[in-house]
């Protein structure tokens, strides 16, 4: 390679772009960078002291800050705003602008004014509001997650929880700390701060740990049950029942799932494999009836939706179902066995007979239950009969379990004519109560012998006057009233023929 010449040297770096290297030059562009570095900082505010304007370029030739570089700025978000609906969408309809019409420039942008030298705000060179830019909001600054991020201890974590205020637990890895934040929440006596810490813990602890630690721990034990009663979390509710000893309460549990199956058959299967849990001796027996009741409804729904189909039976004809029986309570089927299939034999599912047997039905109950189904259907002939019974003498006498009081208020709901109401009233002992009642329903002729077995004429005088002139009733009262003596012959005579021993 040939040695260039002194005067090709000095050629070259006079014509060269490249400078040669000078400390004075060095000394030059540490100015530059120095006076570089305070323009940055100086470019928070927007209306600044005059300076050398200056521009910076884009990849695309553009300088940064014109009107050409914002109008394809703009149409860069429009096409962000397309793919993310959150923004609102800008016009496209604008007219483009040029540069030389802007007299923007970076330096302008920054510094509020353009390049004729008129001083305007950042708004006013934006004024336009289809050249507006919509941007996200911006993240908020880290100071505001101060209290999130904070090494708090156990102790201020959960006075944080009692005061509402956000806390991260995840910085709490060891089971001690765990377990202090829990015992702490529970010290507080502080609902939300329990259930927060107790949330946390399922979170983080396998469920071994979980339900070993709450077995020492009976009130954080509670708000757990309680927090994955509401939250529906049967499996893990039933595991950990099991894990603490509480067969009784684990078996109860699973025993309600019932209520969440449809399927007549496939419940009445569920409630047959209940019957294996471990309950409590008066639980199993309520468990068994349960299952019993369910097959047995099954099996007359299944009978008499057949017969209601075919119009064999004139029960179904005369009142048609308004409903199954599926699934209803003992006493409601008891009623409909008592309304539908009254005068079956007991040998029958059906029969009221055999469902007060199997069920245990109390006599009460089942009087009521049977007086109520009889008295609908206005078969009054079938109310009499249950309160036919005989002494040991072989009188027949109308006895009852329960008040006749009660008895007359349940045919009177079941609108009972008067003199089927009239019999039952005379039969209720106090008198105020029975003239009460008789003068309720009108039941006259109870009004009228209750006074005279009382032998007050002056209440005969007066109730004289509540009953219809020429009536039956009126005319009884007056021939009470017009021989008094008759009367007392009459009451004396009555009197020693039901009491032949005095």
């Amino acid at each position: 390679m040939m040695m260039k010449s002194k005067a090709d040297e000095e050629d070259y770096w006079n014509s060269s772009k490249f400078k040669a290297f000078a400390f004075d030059d060095a000394d030059d562009d540490l100015s530059k960078l120095k006076e570089s570095k305070m323009a940055v900082s100086s470019i928070g505010p927007l209306i600044d002291e005059e300076e050398e304007e200056w521009e910076r370029v884009s990849w695309s030739g553009e300088p940064v800050g014109s009107i050409s570089w914002s109008v394809k700025e703009m149409a860069a978000s429009n096409q962000r705003a397309d793919r993310e609906p959150a923004f609102p969408k800008i016009s496209t309809e604008t007219p483009s602008l040029n540069k030389s019409q802007s007299g923007l420039s970076l330096s302008s942008l920054f510094k509020g004014k353009g390049r004729g030298g008129n001083l305007q705000s950042f708004s006013d060179m934006l004024g336009d509001s289809a050249l507006r830019l919509y941007t996200p909001e911006l993240r908020k600054p880290k100071s505001e997650y101060k209290d999130l991020l904070s090494d708090w201890t156990p102790e201020e974590t959960v006075k944080r929880l009692q005061q509402g205020k956000a806390v991260s637990l995840e910085k709490f890895r060891s089971l001690q700390d765990k377990l202090l934040l829990l015992d702490l929440a529970v010290a507080a006596h502080d609902g939300n701060a329990i259930t927060a810490v107790l949330i946390f813990l399922k979170r983080t602890l396998c469920k071994e740990v979980l339900f070993r630690e709450m077995e020492s721990r009976q009130t954080a034990l509670r708000h757990l049950i309680h927090l994955l009663t509401e939250t529906r979390e049967q499996r893990l509710l039933l595991e950990l029942l099991r894990a603490l000893g509480r067969t009784e309460e684990a078996a109860l549990l699973q025993y309600k799932e019932h209520k969440n199956i449809t399927d007549e058959n496939k419940r009445r299967d569920f409630l047959k494999s209940c019957l294996s849990l471990q309950f409590a001796a008066e639980d199993l027996a309520h468990i068994q009836d349960h299952y019993t009741l369910l097959e047995r409804q099954i099996i007359i729904e299944a009978a008499d939706r057949k017969a209601e189909r075919e119009g064999k039976v004139e029960i179904f004809q005369k009142c048609p179902r308004k409903a199954s029986i599926l699934n209803m309570p003992l006493i409601t089927t008891l009623y409909y066995c008592c309304f539908y299939h009254y005068n079956e034999p007991e040998g029958t599912f059906s029969s009221p007979g055999n469902v007060r047997q199997t069920f245990k039905i109390s006599e009460k109950q089942y009087f009521t239950t049977a007086l109520a189904a009889r008295a609908k259907l206005k078969n009054w002939s079938d109310v009499d009969a249950l309160f036919s019974s005989r002494n040991w003498l072989g009188f027949a006498k109308k006895k009852s379990p329960l008040s006749f009081q009660r008895v007359v208020d349940i045919l009177q709901k079941n609108s009972a004519p008067t003199h089927v109401l009239q019999e039952y009233v005379a039969l209720v002992q106090d008198a105020e109560l029975r003239i009460t009642l008789a003068q309720k329903h009108k039941c006259h002729d109870i009004v009228i012998n209750t006074y005279r077995d009382m032998k007050d004429r002056h209440l005969l005088a007066e109730y004289r006057k509540k009953v219809e002139r020429g009536s039956a009733e009126e005319r009884k009262i007056e021939e009470l009233l017009s021989n008094p003596v008759r009367k007392r012959r009459r009451s004396f005579l009555f009197y020693h023929v039901t009491h032949p021993q005095e």
